[in-house]
């Protein structure tokens, strides 16, 4: 028979600490393969799945959800995150809107609507902080974190990881054409239009999904898709399984990280990402100047 300390234990496990790994590792999957899919689709190995400005979006969500005090559950699942989720979505409709001309897309006017929009969502997310003046709750959203994590959002999250993954795999072969330039792929039989749609919409649905129960946790999409890359090739039917789960690990020991290197203080994993990611950010950076690309 199980003493009170162990069942303690035990359910410290199956209620706490499984559920986060498990939600860690599912929005590492999500981050890393939506990097994948935007550096594909954008030809740009220094985009990731922010660029857009996807995660300011469901961020501002999540300010306003807090500082309005319209914070609910129903059937168990909070309304915060159906929050953050519905605004991403609607920032992704809009970028993709401005970025139309003609009823086509290109990638650098993809990148500059997403910037402009995370812009104006910054500032937007500042005056809420300020009226709100619930700068602690909404700041750590900002910040990043999984100590939140249930199974609930285990479950919510799920559906979006397994049909955006199997999205992009499906479409690796598009994928590989669109990294020869759109004249390629449209003379290999490539709806260009068509296809950028599809996958910037798989890319901006698991984002919007991560950025709903976790906050905002950036650079996962831009250092793995990178690394990986260089170590198997640009085939993006052999990139993007080892990426999910690379992207998985990456987000399980940053987490961990979190949990443990200021115990009893647990540090926002954004932060963690942020430092390690940033850095990065700055080598490709200096790379691409010195490269002359």
């Amino acid at each position: 028979m199980l003493s009170p300390a162990d069942l303690w234990h035990s359910e410290i496990f199956w209620q706490i600490r499984l559920p986060r790994v498990l939600l860690a590792a599912l929005i590492g999957l999500m981050l890393s393969v939506s990097g994948v899919i935007l550096q594909g689709v954008l030809r740009n190995q220094l985009a990731d799945p922010y660029i857009l400005g996807i995660s300011a979006g469901g961020a501002l969500g999540a300010a306003l959800s807090i500082a309005l005090g319209a914070q609910f559950i129903v059937y168990g699942i909070s309304s915060l995150p159906a929050t953050a989720f519905l605004f991403s979505l609607v920032a992704v409709f809009i970028v993709y809107r401005l970025a139309q001309v003609a009823s086509k897309t290109t990638p650098e006017t993809l990148i500059l609507a997403g910037v402009a929009l995370s812009a104006f969502c910054s500032a937007i997310l500042a005056l809420v902080i300020i009226i709100s003046g619930n700068l602690q709750t909404v700041y750590f959203w900002l910040l990043g974190s999984l100590s939140y994590a249930s199974w609930s959002n285990v479950l919510t999250v799920l559906p979006y990881a397994l049909i955006g993954m199997g999205m992009a795999y499906f479409f690796s072969k598009e994928l590989n054409a669109l990294l020869l330039g759109e004249e390629m792929a449209q003379t290999l039989g490539i709806d260009v239009e068509n296809t950028r749609f599809i996958l910037v919409g798989a890319a901006s649905i698991m984002t919007a999904a991560a950025v709903s129960v976790s906050g905002l946790i950036g650079f996962v999409g831009l250092i793995v898709p990178h690394w990986i890359r260089l170590i198997i090739g640009p085939n993006h039917r052999n990139l993007l399984p080892v990426v999910a789960l690379s992207g998985m690990l990456l987000m399980v020991i940053a987490d961990t990280l979190a949990r443990t290197l200021l115990s009893p203080l647990e540090i926002p994993v954004g932060i963690i990402m942020a430092l390690l990611g940033a850095p990065f950010f700055l080598y490709l950076l200096r790379r691409r100047r010195l490269s002359g690309k």
